[in-house]
């Protein structure tokens, strides 16, 4: 995997990106969030990017991919779950480089080619209800509500929202 938009680059991890994602996953977001996705050293870090560079060989992943800035700094990652009727797409934008358009930038490249080199059709998004950001950026890149109310969302029953993205 290498996609290049016009200011970032989307690859495939290798273990020097540690630290890197270590740092990232430490913020308030994160922890709200996405409290599976915080790692407590780097070399817990190091352990999942391993686990991930396996999974790029598999059928069914998770395929997540860092997201760098031009000049190689890694600002977050884009996803691609396996989930029970499908695939479901992820994203996080470390603290530091939120509010600029990253993650649209990055999730609307990341699904052009994902979508195509796994011939989907579909492609599910689930958020937090509180997380309005992450919403917008679904929204943006096309994908439409349905459904609100209450669900499972990382392991705890609240409410949620569950977006699709359609593709001819």
């Amino acid at each position: 995997m290498h996609i290049e938009t016009e200011r970032l680059i989307i690859t495939e991890f290798d273990i020097s990106m540690a630290e890197s994602v270590y740092k990232n996953s430490l913020d308030e977001d994160t922890r709200r969030f996405l409290p599976d996705e915080v790692f407590e050293s780097v070399e817990e870090a190091q352990n999942t990017i391993d686990f991930l560079i396996k999974a790029y060989k598999s059928e069914t992943g998770p395929f997540v991919y860092p997201v760098l800035l031009k000049n190689g700094t890694n600002i977050g990652y884009v996803q691609l779950v396996s989930i029970e009727k499908g695939y479901e797409v992820g994203y996080h934008i470390g603290k530091a480089s939120t509010k600029k358009g990253y993650a649209t930038e990055a999730l609307k490249a990341f699904l052009a080619d994902i979508m195509q080199k796994k011939s989907l059709k579909n492609v599910y998004g689930i958020t937090c209800a509180e997380n309005v950001a992450s919403q917008k950026v679904l929204e943006k890149c096309g994908f439409k509500r349905i459904f609100h109310g209450k669900g499972e969302y990382q392991g705890k029953f609240c409410e949620i929202i569950k977006y699709v993205l359609t593709v001819e």
